[in-house]
């Protein structure tokens, strides 16, 4: 799993600012929130709690997460400029109570996280990568930073829980690869992503799934689709909240010549930017999905890298 290989894609043009704002409904913390956390709280000042949890300065080094192993209470200092990559491979790992403190400016063009599951169930919960990357136009592939690369080979079955990434230059979540190999399943659950560029979550096998969370994409962050849902499919979106401000495509069905579908219930779609349907895919709307959507953070999503390193 060395490598982050990209599928040919067709893009919207990407701009270069972060999100500004965010509606909210009261049983969640509100964008304002998030910011003022961000900007109070660094890794110079958590030396109160050290023993909660590890300070890893990124220097280009890679973390291998094996067979039954989880990883947590981490917070990675992304602010030395360089990169690092985390590596589950096997089954039945934990990565949980991780956070990013800083963007990442590396221009390496790889993915923060690199996973696979070999035939088991593992799990992603309780991470924060909002602080984002830089455009990455200097990355030797070409390509951005990516949050989350599910690999190919994956054939077990991930769950991403309490998951906020916002502000990456290329794909939040990339789980379309094993649609044409491994045929793992993703199920993305009370997690959120923002300003992201290609697309922020990102399925292709039947039995993945989008659940109770959220896109927001404004006019000052990276602009990429809602979901993108390749073949073959079928994906299932579920109480999910698509607010994309007239930009990109909220749900995106099919690619590269290849149809699937995509069965959505109780969620609300930006209209101006709608829904796409190619290569002969369909998405099928319920009767109880709307237009008027309110992009929120779930409640139990960390908005800190430190509140996320705690498990708080």
């Amino acid at each position: 799993m060395a490598n982050f290989p990209r599928t040919s894609e067709t893009d919207s043009t990407p701009t270069t600012g972060r999100n500004s704002g965010l509606t909210r409904r009261n049983y969640v913390r509100s964008l304002a929130a998030v910011a003022t956390a961000a900007t109070s709280i660094g890794v110079a000042g958590t030396a109160g709690a050290e023993d909660d949890y590890e300070v890893i300065e990124a220097q280009g080094q890679r973390i291998t997460i094996d067979d039954g192993e989880t990883w947590e209470h981490k917070l990675v200092d992304m602010t030395t400029g360089q990169d690092i990559t985390i590596t589950a491979q096997g089954s039945d790992w934990t990565i949980r109570n991780v956070g990013f403190h800083g963007a990442n400016t590396s221009n390496a063009g790889s993915g923060t996280f690199g996973i696979a599951d070999g035939g088991g169930s593992s799990t992603v919960e309780n991470v924060y990568l909002g602080d984002g990357s830089s455009e990455g136009n200097g990355a030797p592939n070409g390509h951005g930073e990516t949050a989350f690369w599910v690999n190919p080979d994956h054939a077990g079955h991930i769950d991403f829980e309490n998951v906020n990434i916002q502000g990456f230059a290329d794909n939040a979540i990339y789980a379309s690869a094993p649609g044409n190999a491994g045929g793992g399943t993703v199920h993305i659950d009370r997690s959120f992503a923002a300003n992201c560029y290609v697309s922020h979550f990102r399925l292709a096998t039947e039995g993945s799934k989008v659940t109770n969370s959220s896109v927001y994409v404004d006019d000052d962050g990276y602009q990429g689709r809602g979901i993108w849902a390749w073949a073959p499919g079928t994906i299932e979106v579920e109480n999910c909240q698509l607010e994309m401000n007239g930009n990109n495509v909220a749900i995106d069905a099919g690619a590269n010549g290849q149809a699937t579908t995509v069965d959505v219930r109780e969620t609300d779609y930006g209209e101006v930017a709608g829904i796409g349907e190619n290569a002969g895919s369909t998405v099928e709307l319920a009767d109880d999905v709307g237009t008027d959507p309110e992009a929120v953070i779930p409640d139990g999503v960390p908005t800190s890298a430190e509140a996320a390193a705690t498990g708080e």
